[in-house]
């Protein structure tokens, strides 16, 4: 969940957020690095009270400032194209659930093994019990089990939107006519809020997703009363 004033990530909840955060932080310590000697180069440049017009190239110090940016791109491009995979990596799901935007709500089903489906509407602000966040809660939570290769099936019924869970590090776009797919490994049970990422037309800010991990023998329990509702 973002704070007011928070600058950083949220909280990972998920080994592929992990990763994200530990890039973030690998790139950034480049990029600072990069920075200060830019700067101090800058600075000796500026201070410096010697100079010599003599001098039409070096060969020395263009080949130094060729080689040294090749290398650090290519410390940043290796830990980028692994984390690109494993962003994609869907092997060996237990659990499958597609998910599908409308304007402006999502639907989830759960049609592994259970006809279950159900629609999630937000809660209108004059709904909200206390402690309920504005915006972000929805009548309907999609339940999933804690610690579990769970495979998300991605579309849309109408226009573009986006499946977006910050603290699971995932983001995908429901397309119209086609499937999008994504794997969650929540590693702590909770409660997760996204929002639709893509502009979706006229109430795109009032179509949140509230995601609630739990511990496998509850995941069950709810599986069983829900059954027992359709029927």
């Amino acid at each position: 969940m973002t704070y007011w004033g928070q600058l950083g990530f949220q909280d990972a909840c998920s080994p592929l957020m992990e990763q994200i955060i530990f890039f973030h932080d690998h790139a950034m310590f480049a990029i600072f690095m990069v920075l200060t000697m830019v700067m101090f180069m800058a600075a000796m440049l500026m201070t410096n009270k010697f100079s010599c017009f003599h001098i039409s190239e070096s060969q020395k110090i263009e080949t130094i400032w060729t080689v040294a940016p090749a290398i650090i791109l290519l410390f940043l491009a290796l830990p980028s194209l692994r984390l690109l995979y494993l962003l994609d990596e869907t092997n060996s799901p237990l659990l499958t659930i597609k998910t599908m935007g409308h304007q402006w709500y999502w639907s989830y089903e759960y049609s592994d093994f259970l006809d279950i489906e159900f629609d999630a509407y937000m809660i209108p602000t004059n709904e909200l019990n206390l402690g309920d966040y504005r915006l972000l809660e929805t009548d309907h939570h999609l339940i999933l089990p804690m610690k579990t290769n769970t495979r998300i099936i991605v579309s849309s019924a109408d226009v573009i939107h986006s499946w977006t869970v910050p603290m699971l590090g995932v983001k995908v776009d429901a397309i119209p006519g086609r499937l999008n797919q994504l794997m969650l490994y929540p590693n702590r049970p909770g409660l997760y809020y996204g929002q639709c990422s893509e502009i979706c037309g006229a109430n795109h800010s009032f179509m949140p997703i509230t995601l609630e991990v739990v511990n496998m023998t509850y995941f069950i329990k709810w599986l069983y009363a829900m059954n027992e509702e359709n029927q």
